[in-house]
């Protein structure tokens, strides 16, 4: 869990990021339907997982740029920069209808993030609880997936003031639509280091890794 610490007086954001971590604490969080069709096909052609592999081209979507990676350490109150950020995704227990938190190191190569999510997720099923490290990991960013619903807007909500500043993407089930396949997803950040611009740049940036992915 490497990161460095941003020089606050130098950071390009350093007069967005005070206004709003000091005068007007909020997040910003938006939700869009994507064109998953290629990867549908991508996962039954190969058949691997649809949902991993939605996962790993969201932690390459994430890790491109810096703006989704930041951090805040309250303990030191310092504004950081994480070399990488790794998604905290969930497994939903059929029979307790509760789920475990896994975390999966975030890795560019696709086979190696591929076999270790199967590994987390597996190990998630055998050992069913709350699994609060992987949970309350620092360099995280949350990841859950909503299967049951197409769902049009979903809002998540954080104690007013709380600095928290790695993403967090919900995304539910997709249904056809003039017959190609749509998913919404829904991206919340912290509006400190965040604006309209890089929130919506982050579907774009998805867009291009399920392209990358698919066009295997």
């Amino acid at each position: 869990m490497n990161y460095r610490v941003i020089d606050r007086e130098t950071y390009y954001r350093k007069d967005v990021f005070r206004h709003f971590s000091e005068d007007c604490k909020c997040s910003v969080s938006m939700t869009a339907r994507i064109d998953v069709t290629e990867l549908a096909a991508y996962s039954k052609r190969t058949g691997t997982k649809f949902h991993v592999n939605f996962l790993y081209a969201l932690s390459k979507a994430l890790n491109s740029r810096e703006d989704y990676r930041m951090g805040y350490l309250w303990q030191t109150d310092e504004l950081i920069c994480w070399d990488a950020i790794s998604p905290a995704h969930y497994v939903f227990h059929e029979d307790t209808e509760t789920c475990t938190p896994v975390c999966t190191d975030h890795r560019e190569d696709y086979a190696e993030f591929y076999a270790n999510a199967l590994r987390d997720i597996e190990r998630a099923k055998a050992s069913p609880g709350y699994d609060a490290e992987a949970a309350g990991r620092p360099d995280r960013f949350d990841a859950s997936y909503i299967p049951w619903i197409s769902y049009d807007s979903l809002n998540i909500e954080l104690p007013d003031g709380y600095l928290y500043l790695a993403p967090i993407v919900n995304w539910g089930r997709y249904r056809e639509e003039n017959g190609r396949l749509m998913m919404p997803v829904t991206v919340r950040l912290n509006h400190a280091v965040a604006d309209g611009f890089l929130l919506a740049n982050v579907f774009r940036l998805l867009e291009r890794e399920i392209s990358e992915l698919a066009g295997r």
